[in-house]
Parts: C-alpha cells; sequence; structure tokens
C-alpha cells in the first residue's frame, strides 16, 4: 500500500502467547500468574469506582507519586525478592526518585530502548532472551550484536563483554533470562559489570526474579549506569492492568521521564495507580504466592525429569524443558487437543523445546495427568 511507511512496511512485530477464544483452556502458555490479586486489593479497587468514580474523570498523577513511594517501602522490606523477603544488606534503600511507573514493562522497556540506545552503536543481547527486544531494535532502528548463548544454555559472558568493550556497546538481558528460565547471581553480574563500559546504560531486566532469583538493585549504590526493569505482571498478579517500571539512579530516571512526557504525559491510569498502591500495601499475599509458585514447580521439575525431560533449574515461573525423541509442535499440539496451552517456539535453536508456565496446584496436577 502506498499509504503505508517504509517504517510501517519494515516492522516485525512481537508475538504473543496465544489467547484462547475457542474453548476453555488451562492457559500455560503467557508466564502469567494463576492466582488472582490479593483480596483487598480486589475490594479497595471496586470501593474506589463505587465511591470515587468522578476520578476517572479526571487526569491522574502524571508521576504517580504514591504508588513510588509504597513502591520502594515493598522493594525495601522484601529486598527486591518476594520469595526471600528479607531486607537489603548493608543499609542500601530504594527512594522514590529512583523509580520510574510506566504501562507494563513493555512500555518502560520502550522508553528505555529510546533513552539509552542509539542507532550508530549495536546494542548487546544475548540470541535466546525476551523477544521483544529485536522489536525495539527494529522499530528504532538501533542495531543489534547478538550473542549465542552456551552449551548450558547461559549467557556468554565474556563475550558478552568483549563485543561491548569493543564497540562501546550498552548492553540489554533478562535475569533471569526467559525462555531458558536460568539466573545470574548478583556477584556474577556485578563482575561483569565492573568489565563492562563505564559510561554506557546496563540494562537489566528482573520480570522474574521474585521467583527466586537474585536481584541486582542494590548495585544501584556502585553503579550510576545501572537500569533495573520490573513488572507486576507475573508475581504481584497484575498482567491484566499494566504497571511496569525502573528502578536506577535518579539521572536515568528522569531522562525515561523525559522521554514518557515526550509522548503521553500520562501513562498509569488512576485505577491502574489504585490497583498499584494496594498491591504494595498487600504484600504478605504476594510473598505467599511466590513462594507456592517456586514450590510447585520445583515439584513439576522433578516430575519431568523423572519421566526423562531434560530440563533447566528455573528461577522463574515457568519452566524450559525438551525430551530426545519427542517433536516439540507436535507435543504442543498434542497438550492443546487435551485442553492445554503451553508456549513454543519456531526460532531456530529451540523449536524442540516447550516453556511451561506454572499453574496451581489443580492445573499442574491436570497437566501431569496429560504428560502421562
Amino acid at each position: 500500500m502506498r499509504m503505508l511507511s517504509t517504517r510501517m512496511k519494515n516492522l516485525d512485530p512481537y508475538k504473543p502467547g496465544e489467547q484462547p477464544r475457542d474453548r476453555d483452556y488451562i492457559k500455560l502458555n503467557a508466564n502469567e500468574n494463576p492466582y488472582p490479586p490479593a483480596p483487598s486489593v480486589v475490594e479497595a479497587a471496586a470501593r474506589f469506582l463505587r465511591e470515587s468514580p468522578q476520578k476517572l474523570g479526571l487526569y491522574p498523577d502524571p508521576d504517580a507519586n504514591e504508588v513510588k513511594e509504597l513502591l520502594a517501602e515493598l522493594l525495601n522490606k522484601t529486598g527486591g525478592v518476594l520469595s526471600k523477603n528479607q531486607p537489603f544488606e548493608g543499609g542500601f534503600k530504594v527512594t522514590p526518585d529512583m523509580i520510574y511507573m510506566g504501562n507494563g514493562s513493555d512500555e518502560v522497556l520502550s522508553f528505555v530502548f529510546y533513552a539509552f540506545f542509539d542507532s550508530d552503536k549495536k546494542l548487546v543481547r544475548p540470541e535466546h532472551s525476551y523477544s521483544f527486544y529485536p522489536v525495539y531494535c527494529g522499530f528504532y532502528n538501533i542495531p543489534s550484536d547478538v550473542v549465542p548463548l552456551k552449551g548450558d544454555w547461559s549467557l556468554d559472558i565474556d563475550e558478552m563483554i568483549f563485543r561491548a568493550n569493543k564497540n562501546h556497546s550498552s548492553t540489554i538481558f533478562a535475569n533471569p533470562n526467559a525462555p531458558t528460565s536460568l539466573g545470574l547471581s548478583r556477584e556474577q553480574i556485578r563482575a561483569w559489570m565492573r568489565r563492562a563500559p563505564k559510561d554506557r546504560v546496563f540494562v537489566v531486566d528482573e520480570a522474574y526474579v521474585d521467583f527466586g532469583g537474585e536481584t541486582v538493585i542494590p548495585l544501584l549504590a556502585e553503579f550510576k549506569n545501572l537500569v533495573v526493569v520490573r513488572t507486576f505482571s507475573k508475581s504481584l498478579c497484575g498482567a491484566g492492568l499494566r504497571c511496569g517500571y525502573i528502578v536506577a539512579n535518579p539521572e536515568l530516571v528522569q531522562a525515561v521521564t523525559t522521554v514518557k512526557n515526550s509522548l503521553n504525559h500520562f501513562p498509569l491510569d488512576a485505577f491502574a495507580q489504585k490497583f498499584a498502591l494496594e498491591t504494595c500495601k498487600a504484600y504478605d499475599y504476594y510473598v505467599d504466592c511466590a513462594k507456592k509458585i517456586c514450590e510447585e514447580r520445583d515439584s513439576f521439575i522433578e516430575f519431568l525429569r523423572e519421566r526423562s525431560w531434560n530440563v533447566l533449574q528455573s528461577q522463574t515461573n515457568f519452566v524450559f524443558c525438551q525430551k530426545n525423541g519427542v517433536d516439540g509442535k507436535a507435543f504442543y499440539q498434542a497438550l492443546k487437543e487435551k485442553g492445554f496451552l503451553v508456549r513454543r517456539f519456531d526460532t531456530k535453536g529451540i523449536e524442540r523445546h516447550l516453556r511451561i508456565t506454572i499453574g496451581t496446584p489443580e492445573q499442574m496436577a491436570a497437566l501431569k495427568a496429560a504428560f502421562i
């Protein structure tokens, strides 16, 4: 079509997990949380609509300041990892001016890409990681230096450091990584950052860290170029309400805010802000949910290994698995016919694998029966 711009014609959009329409599936393909928000959050949200409907007709706080205050408290209470639920060591504290709030971590990532990555510098990223990274590279015309994973599916840190220094590049990766489910320790990332360019932004996407990973947020005291991306969609049971954020030094937070204010001055709506506020208050509920998911995950890993499936030791709310002699696409289709949606990829190198989100004990018991 002549009406379309060249930019539009060249877009390669993100392909989300299948959304069921034709029947009721047990949906384990999008790494959503199987538990609803805390009852207190649901009641507060309903009360907000009943008692304060006029607020939906008014513009919300453009910077979500009250949310940032309570979110900083939540991070400090839990040490940034719900399943561990221990305060940060050494007196480190997150302050509200270190947080930027946005409409889910995908929008936040978009602003991060715009604020910090240039079209004349290759962005260093892993070959198999969050599949929105290459989408944003294409959208913003940012070249990539894609580093293959090692044979054990871990990140090739030495090679990523070499390429970042060679081209004086920024770096981005998910920790724990998706779809592989593996995570690096804070000390591993500290050692990595000491060898990487200090004047290029280093982005760690911690969407899944609450399920047993180790957050790098305390490294903000040491590294001014670190940006940590987080979300309410996974451990905080909020995928349907789109809340995401970064934790970074205030100068970088302000840069992302400038990008936001150049596009949409009001990114987080009034209802989402109320949801986020109440979620932060009910953190004990979400600590419990994260622990239950971790227990169910470990049980499922053991179940698969007993049946000769190759499963990585996940630090996320999903498992990444394959079985020799089993066609990933065929097995995905067989599970779908039995009423289960899991995720598979056509990407070369991982096309034989399945990524399976951890559900409730009842959902996982039904899935195990489907495997037998």
